[in-house]
């Protein structure tokens, strides 16, 4: 009876942990670090704007080197907590006061038409959402009281 009780208890204790990485027992936080550049943002960039123009529509730059302070750097970092890291990265570089040139992994869209200049650029910033699914104890509440999780 003993040798059945610790062969019962062994195989319990390799089946969660094996099965510990799916259930997601431990919260992992999203980490959001950087400026937030959309495509909006960039699109409304011109060539020949002032570094005060461009701060007005991109925000103050992450890193202004003080060596080359003729080149702005926007970087923003997100890691989801269960899934892939996205970067994305936006690089000005300007001639005297106005803006020469932008590079990076988000380009302005050709053909796009920009709002006049007395209209006020409006950027909407939506978080991404991920379906978390319910932990154990909360399955093991919804198993015993016979109801279904709530569906978002």
């Amino acid at each position: 009876m003993k040798k059945l009780l610790i062969i019962i208890t062994c195989f319990a204790s390799l089946h969660l942990v094996a099965c510990a990485s799916r259930l997601h027992l431990v919260h992992k936080i999203d980490v959001q670090q950087g400026n937030v550049v959309t495509q909006d943002m960039v699109n409304q960039l011109k060539t020949g704007m002032t570094r005060s123009q461009v701060q007005f529509i991109m925000g103050s730059p992450l890193v202004v080197d003080t060596f080359h302070q003729h080149r702005w750097d926007y970087i923003y970092y997100f890691k989801p907590g269960y899934g892939d890291a996205t970067e994305q990265r936006v690089t000005l570089l300007f001639n005297d006061d106005s803006l020469a040139s932008i590079t990076g992994s988000v380009h302005p869209e050709a053909g796009v038409i920009v709002a006049g200049e007395n209209s006020t650029p409006i950027t909407v910033v939506v978080p991404p959402y991920e379906r978390v699914e319910p932990g154990l104890l909360n399955k093991i509440w919804h198993w015993i009281t016979f109801r279904k999780p709530p569906e978002s």
